[in-house]
């Protein structure tokens, strides 16, 4: 093989590489939550995927057939209360990025598998996959896209903001500004903090429209419903929206789930403590929304 015809091959093998890693992986949802292929120390899985989770889970039956040794102790904290956690090591593979060496907790997810999902959950990755990457996520399309940072994005830029581990948008709600926890492990539509609600005068009797069973991690939970007459996220505006009430001390202000995120595409880059939001035709009209 001559010189330039090597060179060539190498480029086309370069170029080739590149291509794949950059080609979209499938994003699934069963039960209103989102799943895409990982794979765990070399080991295939579906993992639940959850924006808003500070540290990956990984379920003790899948750490004892991946032989992971466990140790110390703590409480993971979740939407519907807490449970016990202990810590292991793993490397992560999802959407061409890899994360080495993450430390994940190990908790028991079968209450989550059995309650909100209907399948087994072995893992569920956190935030790790976003701090990573800048991703641009198509719920309704079934796609998540590692994106150049040096690309152009479309959609409106928003800066985030933290809160107890999770990155928030501002939004406004019935027009007072509040901040948004981004959450794609939410299944649900909105949750509104509890406090937050009461200070802004949202949770007088005649409000409260109805009570709902929820929480993930941690257990399930009673929720009151009230309805927001608006609520803007970007340049939409959505029109009559559930929200659920979280009694949770730690909640923020509120909490955008599946059913609204799935209005837009998404390009995430919490590296960059950014997000862009892209109105997306709706595939169906689950709920009232103005864009």
């Amino acid at each position: 093989m001559s010189g330039r015809a090597w060179l060539t091959g190498l480029l086309g093998l370069a170029l080739a590489a590149a291509a794949a890693a950059e080609a979209p992986a499938a994003l699934s949802v069963r039960g209103e939550r989102l799943f895409l292929a990982v794979e765990v120390n070399g080991k295939k899985a579906d993992a639940l995927l959850d924006s808003a989770a500070e540290s990956s889970l990984i379920d003790p039956s899948f750490a004892s057939e991946l032989k992971l040794p466990v140790s110390g102790e703590a409480t993971a904290r979740g939407s519907g209360g807490q449970q016990p956690a202990r810590f292991a090591r793993v490397s992560v593979r999802a959407a061409s990025v890899s994360m080495p060496d993450l430390t994940v907790a190990v908790v028991d997810l079968s209450d989550v598998s059995r309650r909100l999902v209907g399948s087994p959950v072995r893992f569920i990755l956190g935030r790790e996959l976003f701090d990573a990457a800048r991703l641009r996520i198509d719920i309704d399309g079934g796609s998540i896209h590692v994106l150049d940072r040096r690309s152009p994005v479309k959609g409106m830029e928003l800066a985030l903001t933290g809160h107890a581990g999770i990155e928030s948008i501002p939004v406004r709600v019935e027009g007072i500004t509040a901040a948004a926890d981004i959450d794609l492990g939410n299944g649900g539509d909105v949750l509104i903090g509890k406090a937050f609600a009461e200070r802004r005068g949202l949770l007088s009797p005649g409000r409260i429209v109805a009570t709902q069973r929820g929480g993930g991690i941690g257990g399930e939970i009673e929720r009151e419903l009230i309805r927001l007459a608006t609520l803007e996220i970007a340049d939409s505006t959505l029109r009559d929206v559930e929200a659920a009430v979280d009694p949770m001390d730690n909640a923020g202000d509120l909490n955008l789930g599946v059913r609204v995120l799935r209005r837009f595409i998404i390009v995430a880059d919490f590296a960059q403590r950014r997000i862009w939001l892209q109105p997306r035709p709706l595939a169906d009209e689950r709920s009232p929304v103005k864009y």
